[in-house]
């Protein structure tokens, strides 16, 4: 599907321009920022909800990936300051969860909507039945 279009028709263009960005549907994905608490027992292969705030469903997941590190940690200017004084701030990770397959209402989806996810623990106290807002990516938007 086109995500979104540069050009149209009868436009003079330059060579090596985009002209638009082309969103693979078939392979959404949900990444939910979870705070690193909830994260204990969080592991690929776990299942999870999926409610679709748009259409007002329920679909099922599986955890795809739980990253090894805080968009922090990459952050070219860190959290510490020269002063010596710390603050501690609970970070978040972004979990990639993938859509169980079967589901025909996956197709209705977009890039971008928002989601709530509720990951299978079988610790209730470890998530504390809290939903996790996210929203919808794509593999890659290829341009």
């Amino acid at each position: 599907m086109v995500g979104q279009r540069e050009a149209e028709p009868g436009n003079y263009v330059a060579p090596g321009s985009a002209l638009m960005a082309v969103v693979p549907l078939e392979e959404t994905f949900v990444e939910a920022n979870y705070r690193e608490v909830a994260l204990k027992h969080v592991a690929p292969g776990q299942r999870v909800r999926i409610h679709v705030d748009a259409y007002d469903i329920d679909l099922d997941g599986v955890v795809d990936s739980v990253p090894p590190a805080t968009g922090a940690a990459f952050s070219p200017v860190g959290p510490e300051n020269a002063t010596g004084n710390f603050t501690k701030i609970v970070q978040r990770l972004p979990v990639k969860i993938r859509f169980a397959a079967g589901q025909p209402e996956v197709r209705h989806l977009r890039m971008g909507m928002s989601v709530e996810t509720r990951i299978e623990t079988h610790f209730a106290d470890v998530i504390g039945g809290k939903r996790q807002t996210a929203y919808l990516g794509a593999k890659e938007a290829v341009e």
